[in-house]
């Protein structure tokens, strides 16, 4: 099953995490054969799945975390629902699409596909994506970046973050591939958007149980001297894509 890493977070969560470029889920429903029925697994606070609503019939968002769905996105055509992504109220041969949004490599990765393969109906479209570290226009931003995610929080990152970080290139994703494509989300942030999407990370809050005190605290005079309050900077997410289809 997987973990429950970013309930206490939620409400942060929601605010501070990014979204997904459009060409990302235009190249996903490339390969969708119908668009009636979509699962969105292990959701959040349903950015992905907000999206696909605009395109589904139905879309059906899971997550663990009561929290995370107490702030997910509304649309009329999303229904929200506690469940874990191995183990769901699902009928056999639902769905069209199934999306797994920065979240695979918390999950069962056998168990999921079981699932998958008995609520998708055939030739549903598997999609999982990730992005890993993100990268600032400004190389001293990128230092700093560097120095909190290795140095202060490394210690505190799950085993699982190694899949991020490899772009899930070592995931088991045991479907019919299709072919995998990088993406990338591109962002104007300012430096209170880069320290609040810091606090989103399960190893800062990691951090802050273990010590009682916020990580970022650490680095806020780093960010600040070389970071204007008023200014904004590029911020960019390389996204890795992984595709597979069910045959039964």
């Amino acid at each position: 099953m997987a973990k429950d890493l970013f309930s206490e977070q939620s409400k942060v969560y929601a605010q501070f995490r990014p979204g997904y470029p459009q060409e990302l889920f235009d190249y996903i429903l490339n390969f969708a054969e119908e668009r009636k029925y979509a699962w969105d697994c292990a959701t959040g606070n349903g950015q992905a799945a907000a999206v696909l609503a605009d395109y589904f019939e139905k879309v059906e968002a899971s997550d663990i975390s009561e929290a995370q769905i107490r702030n997910a996105i509304k649309k009329q055509n999303i229904t929200y629902r506690v469940c874990p992504a191995e183990e769901t109220p699902f009928a056999n041969n639902s769905f069209d699409l199934i999306t797994v949004a920065q979240a695979y490599h918390w999950l069962n990765w056998q168990r999921f596909h079981d699932e998958a393969v008995r609520v998708g109906k055939q030739n549903c479209i598997v999609a999982i994506w990730t992005y890993n570290l993100l990268i600032c226009d400004d190389e001293k931003v990128n230092n700093v970046i560097k120095h909190f995610y290795r140095d202060i929080t490394g210690p505190y990152w799950d085993d699982e973050r190694k899949y991020v970080d490899d772009g899930y290139a070592t995931v088991d994703f045991d479907f019919p591939p299709l072919p995998p494509k990088v993406f990338q989300a591109s962002f104007n942030w300012n430096r209170d958007q880069l320290k609040g999407f810091f606090l989103s990370w399960s190893a800062v809050r990691k951090y802050i149980n273990e010590h009682q005190q916020n990580p970022v605290d650490l680095i806020e005079k780093d960010i600040d001297a070389i970071w204007p309050l008023s200014q904004e900077k590029e911020i960019r997410f390389p996204i890795f894509l992984r595709l597979g289809r069910i045959k039964k």
